[in-house]
């Protein structure tokens, strides 16, 4: 069964945040659905193990700024492939409290608040029903899934719901050399020898972080 038909399933990108213990956590999803029509109701999905899931049952209240095409890729980085518990992945953005929740500071196609209202146990991953409790506009065009694999190069953290185990590429240019980012997974192909310059452009790590691979 190839299962990279699912990369065909359209999904978004989002920053969830909320506070726990006085303090913004977050991190990046990209499953979020709306349920209802009338006094709306979205359903995200976050990995069981997720430190702002854990911000979600404790305050309740929580956000989602909607990634744009031109947000600043290292929000998907810092926000995507590192932990709440042992960073604070605010401190290099700055954020605001809109109706009582952290919000990152950036460009994003808009932002939503939620009143978490069912948890649903879906295996490795928890289904959170929140009810609309307020929105701000943005501007410019939300970030598919799509946009961000083909466009962005970007990866699935092995916590999302979307991750797969990526296979060799046996269509790569020839004399192309491919390194790999330990923090992100993201894939430089270049000629020669990665610049000892060089930064990730989505966690923005520098060239110490990456490998060779085949």
């Amino acid at each position: 069964m190839d299962t990279t038909v699912l990369n065909k399933l359209t999904y978004g990108l989002y920053i969830v945040g909320a506070f726990k213990d006085g303090r913004p956590a977050g991190c990046v999803i990209n499953t979020c659905f709306q349920v209802t029509s009338d006094n709306p109701l979205l359903a995200i999905s976050l990995n069981k193990n997720n430190y702002t899931l854990e911000a979600i049952r404790e305050f309740k209240r929580f956000s989602l700024s909607i990634l744009a095409e031109d947000s600043n890729p290292e929000l998907i980085g810092c926000f995507g492939f590192s932990c709440s518990r042992d960073r604070d992945k605010y401190a290099d953005f700055g954020y605001e409290v809109i109706a009582g929740t952290p919000c990152v500071m950036g460009k994003f196609a808009g932002r939503l608040v939620l009143e978490a209202e069912q948890f649903i146990d879906c295996g490795s991953h928890v289904l959170v029903l929140g009810r609309l409790v307020d929105t701000e506009t943005g501007s410019g065009t939300p970030m598919t899934y799509a946009y961000y694999h083909d466009v962005i190069k970007g990866k699935a953290p092995k916590s999302a719901p979307t991750y797969q185990e990526e296979k060799a590429d046996a269509t790569k240019p020839q004399g192309l050399r491919r390194y790999e980012c330990e923090v992100c997974g993201y894939v430089a192909e270049v000629e020669g020898e990665l610049p000892e310059d060089y930064t990730c452009p989505i966690c923005g790590v520098d060239r110490s972080f990456f490998h060779e691979i085949g």
